[in-house]
């Protein structure tokens, strides 16, 4: 029995889509990005509150109305890619949008800047569904956590040379404008790139059994309804995943992680913009750790090895986040050292949880689990943490909000994740067979 279980949530062999690596740096620029321009008013909001004189609560409300209404957006792009096409919407929702992040450049007063970060988040909700599918269909099982892993970690690599500087921006004069109008401009020429140099492969290219099929075969089951739709939520596995979003703490590092250090601890924010460099160093490591811990994890033990290691993510994290937020060291060296810790920490999930959503998902239905696990849960998530670290930040002090979102939340995020040794396997079984199962029905057809 250990024998068919293995071989049954395990893939045979690896197909090889052709160009699949050179496509891949296509998404992972327009990730990347898409990633720049949505932390921009993050890691400059200390010049944005100066300039347009607001609150601390005002960036957990920029932050928290562009995750909502990417939670509104993300499903309705999957929808649209899949009546349209994934390269247009590609194009049109993560490229050409650029020019309302140029616009927000111009932006007059806070609630200029609002309507139109709002309306560039409302494009950029496209981005992370639509690509993570796309990655599904260029790798197969055995290859998803090295290529997430490359992408994520390729992005927060360069990330964290942009980090500083950005940063820098701060000497210049209105510095996050300059900020916003490079970075929508530099968006605009790739969504020309995606629309000159990017093939998709169609849905379904890398799976074993429906590789050598016809397009037309392949897609027949493509079509993406309600009734769809709404089967997502009968995955044990992915609602696990789903509700383990909500507990994901972690994601104020990246939208008030540079305040924070502005304001409990009184650096610069040139000085404290410093500490992104190591966390998107620890972060590309982190995902090219998990990328190779994933796939290690899964050879050893493909009912709990991925689950143990994103469990191990979430505890490690925890740990770090309380040494690297909760005293004073007075030195941004050392601080830079537990960011960098946090950064790896944080790193390790997508090289796991992603390839997780695309094992025990059907190709069809990746974009819409995607655009359920990142558009919608995340960014509920997003908008949860950064609503309530804006305005409690102010009542009660950050260091306490990161105490308790950051530390106990994570460890309680880590033991409500092993729900998924109970369901990862099987669920990864059902879709191999109905897979298998289509592969028949296909043949048959043709014989």
């Amino acid at each position: 029995m250990p024998e068919q279980r293995q071989s049954t949530v395990m893939p045979k062999s690896e197909v090889r889509v052709k160009g699949r690596w050179r496509q891949l740096s296509l998404l992972g620029g327009t990730m990347l990005v898409d990633s720049t321009e949505a932390s921009l008013v993050s890691s400059l909001f200390p010049l944005i509150r100066q300039s347009l004189g607001v609150s601390l609560g005002a960036l957990g409300i920029l932050t928290a109305a562009g995750k909502i209404v990417g939670a509104f957006t993300g499903p309705l792009w999957v929808w649209v890619a899949e009546r349209w096409s994934r390269k247009s919407v590609l194009v049109v929702a993560t490229g050409l949008w650029g020019v309302w992040g140029v616009a927000a450049g111009f932006a007059q007063n806070f609630a200029q800047l609002l309507v139109l970060y709002t309306v560039l988040a409302a494009g950029y909700a496209a981005a992370h569904p639509i690509i993570t599918e796309l990655i599904g269909d260029f790798f197969g099982g055995s290859t998803r956590g090295r290529a997430i892993g490359v992408v994520y970690g390729a992005v927060a690599l360069v990330s964290a040379v942009i980090g500083p500087l950005k940063g820098q921006l701060a000497g210049l004069d209105e510095g996050w404008r300059w900020g916003l109008w490079g970075v929508g401009t530099f968006n605009i020429l790739l969504g020309l790139a995606i629309w000159l140099w990017f093939r998709d492969p169609g849905r379904g290219a890398s799976e074993e059994q429906l590789a050598d099929l016809d397009h037309a075969t392949r897609n027949a089951h493509s079509k993406l309804t309600w009734a769809k739709a709404f089967s997502l939520l009968k995955i044990r596995s992915l609602v696990v995943l789903l509700i383990s979003r909500l507990l994901s703490g972690h994601l104020l590092v990246g939208a008030f992680g540079v305040v924070y250090l502005v304001d409990e601890y009184g650096f610069s924010t040139q000085k404290a913009s410093i500490v992104l460099f190591p966390f998107g160093i620890g972060y590309f490591l982190g995902t090219l750790l998990g990328g190779f811990a994933a796939d290690r994890a899964t050879r050893r033990s493909p009912r709990h090895g991925l689950v143990t290691v994103l469990q191990a993510a979430q505890f490690a994290f925890a740990g770090f986040a309380f040494f690297g937020t909760q005293f004073d060291y007075g030195n941004i060296a050392l601080f830079s050292v537990f960011f960098a810790l946090m950064g790896a920490a944080q790193g390790v999930n997508p090289s796991v949880n992603r390839p997780m959503v695309m094992a025990i998902t059907p190709p069809e239905l990746r974009g819409a689990a995607f655009a359920l696990y990142v558009s919608v849960f995340e960014a509920i998530a997003w908008a949860a943490y950064s609503l309530g670290a804006g305005f409690l930040g102010d009542a009660i002090g950050l260091r306490t909000v990161f105490l308790w979102a950051l530390v106990i939340l994570m460890l309680a995020n880590g033991i409500f994740l092993t729900f998924l040794h109970r369901t990862y396997a099987e669920d990864v079984a059902r879709v191999q067979g109905e897979l298998h199962a289509r592969r028949e029905k296909a043949h048959a057809r043709t014989t």
